[in-house]
C-alpha cells in the first residue's frame, strides 16, 4: 500500500480530521472512516480475494440462461428434473397467456356488440315519431 497517500488507512491528522467533520456532518459518514482507519489495510487483500467477474456474472439483463439464472448443483438428475419443471411451467404460462388473449378478444367482440345495439337504439330514438310508418333502412353489421 502507497504509504505517502494522504488518505490511508491509519491515524493521520487528515483522517482524523475527515473522521471527526464525518461524524459532524453525518454520523454514518464518521463511522465509516473510522472503519477505514482500523480496517482500511485489509481492503486491498480484500479486493484481491474478491473475483468482480464471477461475483457479478448473473446481475446483467441477459444472465438468463436455460436454467433460469439457477446455476447447476453437480447432481445432474435434479437438474435435469428442476429444467423438466421450469420448462412445464413455462408451458403453462404459455397456455395461459393465450387464453387470456383469447378472453381479452371475446370482451372486446361483446363491448363492441354492446356499444352497436346501443348505437343503434340511439338512432332508433332520435328519429322522429312521425318517421315511424315510413320504411326505415337500419346500419347493421354484417358480422351481427
Amino acid at each position: 500500500m502507497n504509504t505517502t497517500a494522504l488518505i490511508r488507512p491509519a491515524w493521520t491528522p487528515a483522517t482524523i480530521a475527515l473522521m471527526v467533520v464525518g461524524f459532524m456532518v453525518f454520523w454514518p459518514l464518521g463511522l465509516a472512516m473510522l472503519a477505514y482507519i482500523l480496517w482500511g489495510d485489509r481492503l486491498d487483500g480484500f479486493k484481491r480475494s474478491v473475483n468482480t467477474e464471477g461475483f457479478f456474472r448473473n446481475c446483467g439483463k441477459n444472465s438468463r440462461s436455460k436454467h433460469y439464472g439457477f446455476n447447476r448443483t453437480g447432481n445432474v438428475a435434479f437438474d435435469d428434473w428442476r429444467s423438466a419443471e421450469l420448462e412445464r411451467i413455462e408451458e403453462e404460462r404459455r397456455k395461459l397467456d393465450e387464453a387470456r388473449d383469447e378472453f381479452d378478444a371475446y370482451v372486446r367482440e361483446l363491448r363492441r356488440a354492446k356499444d352497436q345495439e346501443e348505437f343503434d337504439r340511439f338512432m332508433n330514438n332520435r328519429k322522429p315519431r312521425s318517421d315511424a310508418g315510413s320504411s326505415s333502412t337500419e346500419i347493421r353489421d354484417p358480422g351481427l
